[in-house]
């Protein structure tokens, strides 16, 4: 809002359309994160090829100026590969590590980078407002960091596969064909564990609340900040 305010209020479809792509970003987030405790690496590789395919087709149909060189290739090609393919497994780690919600506030980020570079290489102008911007975005980064949540909770009887330590949540035996040394990746078994420590909505933390009169509350709607 504060970036592309124009001194007054206008309703437009290109606002609808910046919506419309922010919700399906924060479904993709969420639809992701169930994914998170797959090989990010893979989860990239397969949606890059299909996001990919449908962008080149895309770019073949409305194409009207032939085929680009192959430098401007190879440049969309390094691109791609650290702003989607590197930044793409990143993410997926980010939400097995820290949640949807988290994981998306620290990536929206990224935008202001871009912002600054931009001021520096072609010389924008207002930039008084790309500062008041990124300091409301500062602000909200500065809440997800001080946050601290700590409570009681159980962690329920599950089996899956990621890669892992032997941690206070990994505590289980190995079989002969299971690899050696830590951090390794194999299939496991937890076991029901009840304790309390400071603790995201990552991979093994994604439970209810209840606020002590009953109601049950989803994850993480309770929070303490230091």
């Amino acid at each position: 809002g504060v970036l592309s305010w124009q001194g007054r209020a206008v309703f437009a479809p290109g606002a609808l359309y910046i919506a419309a792509a922010c919700l399906c970003w924060g479904i993709d987030n969420n639809l992701s994160g169930r994914l998170s405790a797959a090989d990010p690496v893979r989860i990239a590789m397969i949606k890059g090829i299909v996001a990919g395919t449908v962008n080149l087709l895309a770019a073949l149909w409305f194409q009207h100026a032939g085929w680009p060189g192959a430098g401007i290739v190879a440049a969309a090609g390094a691109v791609g590969f650290l702003g989607y393919g590197v930044s793409l497994v990143l993410f997926m780690l980010g939400l097995r590590h820290l949640g949807a919600a988290r994981t998306g506030a620290y990536f929206a980020l990224a935008p202001f980078v871009g912002a600054v570079v931009s001021v520096v290489l072609f010389h924008a102008h207002d930039v008084g407002r790309l500062l008041v911007a990124g300091v409301l975005m500062g602000v909200g980064l500065w809440l997800h960091l001080s946050e601290r949540h700590a409570h009681t909770h159980e962690h329920e009887e599950m089996e899956h596969t990621h890669r892992h330590v032997h941690d206070a949540h990994h505590q289980h035996a190995h079989g002969p064909d299971d690899p050696p040394g830590e951090p390794h990746t194999h299939r496991h078994r937890h076991t029901r564990l009840v304790h309390a420590h400071p603790h995201y909505p990552d991979l093994h933390h994604r439970h209810t609340h209840d606020d002590g009169h009953g109601h049950d509350h989803g994850g993480h709607d309770h929070v303490h900040v230091a």
